[in-house]
C-alpha cells in the first residue's frame, strides 16, 4: 500500500512539474525551490500577485493551473506562485533564500505594484514575506501568526507543522508586516484560534474584516456568494476599503452554504429558540429539508427544557414542618 501511495504521489509531482513548466514557458519561469516547493512565475501586466497554493490539496487538479495563479492570470496580473507540497507552512531555507535572491536581482522593481495572497497556511506566508517587497499590499484570509508552542500554544490544530521552526527569518508574520502599505486580513471570530492569530496582527496599515460564521474556509464560502472575484480584485486593484468589503458581504444572506453553516453554529451553541426562528425564515421562502429537521429537533429541546424543572418540582420531598431544615441545610 505504501508503495502504490508514494508511486500516486510521484505520479502527480511529476504532472504539476509538466503543467507548471508549461505555464512559465513564454516570458516567465518555473522552478524547483527545494523538494518540496515549486514556483512558477507568469508574466503578463504591471501588477504581481504573489500567491500560495498547496499543491496537494484534493481539490487541485494536475491538469491545471492551482486557483491563486489562475485566476491573476486571468486578470491580466503577473503571478508568482509558491506551491507547496504538504502543510510545509513554507518554513524551508530555499523558499527564504529564493524570495530574498529576487529582491536582491530587482525582480519586483518591474512591477508597479506587488501584492502577496494566501488563505490559512498561505495566508501566514502572503504575511511572512510581505517583508520582501516593503510598500506592498497583503490580502490575508484566516492568516496564522505563528505555529510556536511557545507563542501559540492554544493553537491546537496544525498538529504536522508543530516542529517546524518558526523563530529563524520570516517566522513571526505580525512583525513581518510592519513594511506593507495596507494589509486586508479577512477571519472568522466565532472560531476561537482564527480570532487569536488575527488580535497579533496590529497596525494602522491593517484592515480587518470579520467573517461570522464562515468557518476557516473562508474563500468557499465567497464563492457560493459570488463575490470571491470581486473581493479579491477591488482588493489587489485598491478600489475596495472596509465598507465596500462589507457591503458585499451582505450576499451571504442569498448563500445557501452560509445558511447552513450559520445554521450549524445555532445548533452546536444550542440556540434553540433562534434555531426555530431562523429555520422559520429560511422555510418561508423555500423548503429546505435540513432546515425543518433543525426546527423540529430545537422544538423538542424546548419542551425537554421547559418540562425539567416541573418534574423537579414534583420530585422535591415536602420539608416536614415537624422537623424543619436545619442551617446546614437551608
Amino acid at each position: 500500500m505504501a508503495a502504490v501511495n508514494k508511486s500516486a504521489i510521484e505520479r502527480s509531482s511529476e504532472a504539476w512539474r509538466n503543467t507548471l513548466t508549461r505555464a512559465g514557458a513564454e516570458g516567465g519561469f518555473y522552478r524547483e525551490v527545494g523538494p518540496q516547493h515549486k514556483a512558477v512565475f507568469i508574466r503578463k501586466g504591471p501588477i504581481l500577485v504573489v500567491s500560495f497554493d498547496n499543491l496537494d490539496d484534493i481539490r487541485q487538479k494536475s491538469d491545471r493551473l492551482p486557483w491563486g495563479v489562475e485566476f491573476a492570470t486571468s486578470k491580466g496580473w503577473s503571478t508568482l506562485g509558491l506551491l507547496a507540497h504538504g502543510p510545509t507552512w513554507y518554513r524551508d531555507e530555499a523558499v527564504f533564500d529564493f524570495f530574498e535572491s529576487l529582491a536582491k536581482d530587482g525582480f519586483f522593481k518591474q512591477f508597479e505594484k506587488v501584492v502577496f495572497y494566501g488563505t490559512s497556511m498561505g495566508g501566514y506566508a502572503a504575511c511572512a514575506f510581505s517583508a520582501v517587497v516593503p510598500g506592498s499590499t497583503v490580502i490575508a484570509v484566516n492568516p496564522q501568526a505563528t505555529l510556536n508552542r511557545e507563542v501559540a500554544s492554544w493553537e491546537q490544530r496544525f498538529r504536522l507543522a508543530w516542529r517546524k521552526d518558526f523563530n529563524s527569518r520570516y517566522g513571526f508574520a505580525p512583525d513581518m508586516i510592519k513594511t506593507a502599505e495596507r494589509v486586508f486580513l479577512f477571519y472568522n471570530p466565532t472560531l476561537m484560534a482564527d480570532a487569536m492569530h488575527a488580535a497579533l496582527f496590529r497596525g494602522a496599515q491593517v484592515t480587518k474584516i470579520k467573517c461570522r460564521y464562515m468557518g476557516h474556509g473562508i474563500l468557499s464560502v465567497w464563492q457560493n456568494m459570488g463575490v470571491l472575484g470581486k473581493i479579491i480584485t477591488g482588493c489587489v486593484g485598491g478600489t475596495l476599503d472596509r465598507v465596500g468589503i462589507y457591503k458585499l458581504l451582505r450576499a451571504r444572506k442569498h448563500s445557501t452554504l452560509y445558511q447552513k453553516m450559520l445554521l450549524n453554529h445555532l445548533v452546536a451553541t444550542r440556540q434553540h429558540a433562534l434555531t426555530i426562528t431562523y429555520c422559520n425564515a429560511i422555510m418561508s421562502k423555500q423548503f429546505r429539508p435540513h432546515f425543518r429537521n433543525a426546527r423540529q429537533n430545537a422544538l423538542q429541546a424546548l419542551k425537554s427544557q421547559s418540562a425539567t424543572p416541573v418534574a423537579r418540582k414534583a420530585a422535591k420531598p415536602t420539608p416536614d414542618a415537624s422537623n424543619p431544615p436545619s442551617a446546614a441545610t437551608t
